[in-house]
């Protein structure tokens, strides 16, 4: 019987509902449309500073960035703004089918990971706020590499880490990019249709596709089933 896969998941909006930031930004902008321009900022700029070879934390560069989208819009940003974004980040809920759906994978004899851009210490306050910490075997992040997604370092310490070829890991992610660069290093991978997220039609291309985590969860059962 072929061995099962070792899932290992994005965190940010993978798991956890980035919408529920959209107040903050609300707040601060007079647009909660602006909280997508953030995020779509940071991941560009995260790729862009791993491309440079310098490594700036996500939580800082996420910050950096936010304070870079109100210097367009002439709108300060002070401590407490600053303060409340890590705050809500930190704390942002599963999305509902979440829970349910990581134990099914893990009750079919998945074995699951993380693999977040975020330090160890928002990963950690991310999931037990969220209450799913326990359902994962470990946890890592970019961090440990010094690379961000989507460089094939940060895959390739986890692979390190866990002592497996990439051919035994499979990310699951509603980020193209994440997908992308999980496939280019020789990973399976499996995307999650979320909100204002799709797949891109060039480059390494995701296995799966799936309107949410139990849709994903359910391909991921049969086709190993199938396959056994």
């Amino acid at each position: 019987m072929p061995a099962l896969p070792l899932i290992v998941f994005d965190v940010n909006e993978t798991l956890l509902d980035l919408q529920t930031m959209e107040p903050t930004f609300e707040r601060i902008f007079g647009d909660k449309s602006a909280m997508r321009l953030w995020f779509a900022n940071l991941i560009l700029y995260s790729a862009a500073l791993t491309v440079a070879g310098c490594y700036v934390p996500f939580t800082d560069i996420g910050s950096a960035v936010m304070k870079m989208l109100a210097d367009t819009r002439g709108i300060k940003i002070d401590d407490a703004d600053r303060k409340e974004l890590t705050e809500k980040f930190s704390t942002m809920p599963p999305h509902p089918e979440v829970p349910a759906a990581l134990r099914k994978l893990r009750d079919a004899g998945f074995r699951l990971f993380t693999l977040t851009n975020n330090l160890p210490e928002i990963q950690s306050r991310q999931l037990e706020h969220g209450g799913i910490a326990d359902l994962f075997e470990r946890r890592f992040s970019a961090d440990g590499a010094k690379h961000l997604k989507p460089s094939s370092q940060a895959y390739a310490y986890v692979e390190r880490e866990l002592g497996v070829g990439a051919s035994r890991l499979c990310l699951i992610a509603c980020h193209t990019w994440d997908t992308l660069g999980a496939v280019a290093a020789g990973w399976e991978a499996a995307m999650i249709r979320r909100v204002g997220n799709d797949v891109l039609g060039v480059g390494p291309q995701p296995q799966l596709v799936g309107d949410d985590l139990n849709d994903v969860a359910d391909q991921l059962i049969a086709r190993h089933r199938a396959r056994s």
